[in-house]
């Protein structure tokens, strides 16, 4: 079993940076696939970015490409996201999830609970 716990939300204007952790428990983070997802009011949940096990490969959606970061820190077993100007349609709740077997973690692997990003214009 796998437990997530994001962390980094909050309110900022557009324009701003916020960076986004998640701290996952189990003795193996290492050969986790790790990715973050969110989900705006009234829509379906939608794909940010996610990063293989061994950081060698990483995937970011469109929208956030050169704007959003995604990096890990085995020693920490913490994924980040690291977010850089910020617009209001960023706005959403935030969750990380982790597979073992897909570096684009599935809806039936392990998420968070989310953590609440608002950009205000």
């Amino acid at each position: 079993q796998v437990q997530l716990v994001e962390s980094g939300g909050g309110l900022v204007q557009a324009g701003g940076s916020l960076r986004l952790s998640c701290a996952a428990s189990g003795r193996t983070f290492s050969s986790y696939h790790m990715g973050w997802f969110r989900q705006a009011p009234g829509k379906e949940r939608e794909f940010v970015a996610a990063m293989s096990w061994s950081g060698g490969a990483t995937y970011s959606a469109d929208s956030v490409k050169g704007r959003f970061t995604i990096s890990r820190d085995n020693a920490k077993n913490t994924v980040y996201l690291q977010m850089n100007s910020l617009k209001p349609e960023d706005t959403a709740v935030y969750y990380c999830a982790v597979s073992t077997h897909r570096v684009v973690p599935g809806v039936d692997d392990y998420w968070g609970q989310g953590t609440q990003v608002t950009v205000s214009s």
